[in-house]
């Protein structure tokens, strides 16, 4: 868990050498407090354990969104579903999942973020969920 931010990861099959919050000039947040018009990214460095198809590592990342009533704001299943040809294990093994914060969101509310790093060829899964409130 991320004590500043409350950022909560659990992960399976993969091994990962750290996780950190950063604000969008990728300083590590302090708080879970966002403000309006800017972005948050959750980042996953030094990934390990894809299971390898000709060399390559095939990612997947999720990313959602949801509103106090538990209504989807974002939801995508896989960000990567478009990179079919994979990637090398060096740049599989840092991911990011990146979240603007603008409309429909507003100042005051509070969100639910989770993002999911997968491997396509096994159960391998990062999962990180974050509550934060836009200022």
């Amino acid at each position: 868990m991320d004590i500043s931010t409350g950022t909560k990861t659990s992960y399976s099959g993969f091994a990962v050498d750290d996780i950190y919050v950063v604000d969008s000039e990728d300083k590590e947040l302090a708080s879970n407090e966002i403000p309006i018009d800017t972005k948050f990214s959750i980042v996953y460095q030094g990934i390990k354990n894809y299971t390898l198809k000709e060399g390559k590592a095939f990612p997947g990342l999720s990313l959602q969104v949801t509103d106090a009533t538990g209504a989807d704001i974002l939801n995508e299943a896989d960000l990567l579903a478009s990179y079919t040809d994979g990637f090398s294990e060096a740049d599989a093994s840092v991911m990011r999942g990146s979240v603007t914060i603008g409309e429909p969101m507003v100042s005051g509310q509070t969100y639910h973020c989770k993002i999911r790093v997968f491997d396509k060829n096994s159960k391998a899964e990062i999962v990180s969920e974050l509550d934060f409130k836009v200022k």
